[in-house]
This record gives structure tokens, C-alpha cells and sequence, in this order.
């Protein structure tokens, strides 16, 4: 029990550091961080519907709807009505939108590489099948 209890602590302290690393990442743009990482999102996957953008980012659509809102507003997404289902709503980034999540996409994987140069290639990978295995139970 002791070990999770340590694990548990590593965790924290890893969290409490990535979250303090991005919101002060964040806090050199206009955009709230909810609105990065919906930037995030589509950038990585593409455009997809309102309601499997909220599922991806774990908030309600109608949470979801105000975030779009406003980068619809800030020109960096556009929404889009798909043929033969009016109320689903497409949305995807737009040029601007595509070069916020550029940007932000290149400082993720500046720190990726700083905080795992010091692993192996084989770390690395056992690393990363962790990470899938635990992002699998949320």
C-alpha cells in the first residue's frame, strides 16, 4: 500500500507541474485554456461533430457551445452544417486556428523531448504504453 501511496504522490506533484507549465504557456495568449485545449482537439483529429468534441474534451455541449462561440468570434474555428442532418454541427479549425494549435502543438513536443531526453528509446515506449493503459481508465 506504501508504493501507492508514493505513486500516488508522483502523480500529483507531475500534474500540479504540467498544469502550472501550461496555463503559464497559456497565459501568453487571448485564449482561456479550455479554449487551447478544444484548439488542441481538433488540431490533433481533425473536424468532428460538437457532441464528439465534447466527449473528447469531457464538458457538456452546451459548455462546449460557448467555448466555440468565441473562437468561432476570434476566426480560429467554423462551424458547418452536414448535409442530411442539420443539427449536427461540423466544426474544424480554420487557417488561423490551424496555426494557434501550430504553435501550441510545437511547445508540447519541445517539452515531450525535454522531459524524456534523459530516457532510452526503450523507456520511452514502455513510458508511453503506460500512459495508454492508465488514459484507458477515464
Amino acid at each position: 500500500m506504501q508504493h501507492l501511496a508514493k505513486l500516488n504522490n508522483l502523480i500529483t506533484e507531475f500534474y500540479d507541474k504540467m498544469s502550472s507549465w501550461e496555463l503559464s504557456v497559456v497565459k501568453e495568449t487571448n485564449f482561456s485554456l479550455a479554449q487551447v485545449h478544444t484548439l488542441e482537439v481538433l488540431g490533433s483529429h481533425g473536424a468532428m461533430r460538437m457532441k464528439e468534441l465534447a466527449n473528447h474534451l469531457g464538458i457538456t455541449t452546451g459548455t462546449l457551445t460557448v467555448q466555440v462561440d468565441k473562437l468561432v468570434k476570434a476566426g480560429l474555428i467554423e462551424r458547418q452544417s452536414l448535409e442530411g442532418d442539420r443539427r449536427s454541427i461540423l466544426v474544424n479549425l480554420t487557417e488561423e486556428g490551424t496555426q494557434v494549435f501550430k504553435i501550441h502543438n510545437d511547445l508540447h513536443l519541445q517539452l515531450t523531448e525535454d522531459l524524456t531526453r534523459h530516457l532510452s528509446e526503450q523507456e520511452q515506449q514502455i513510458l508511453a504504453g503506460m500512459l495508454k493503459k492508465m488514459n484507458q481508465e477515464f
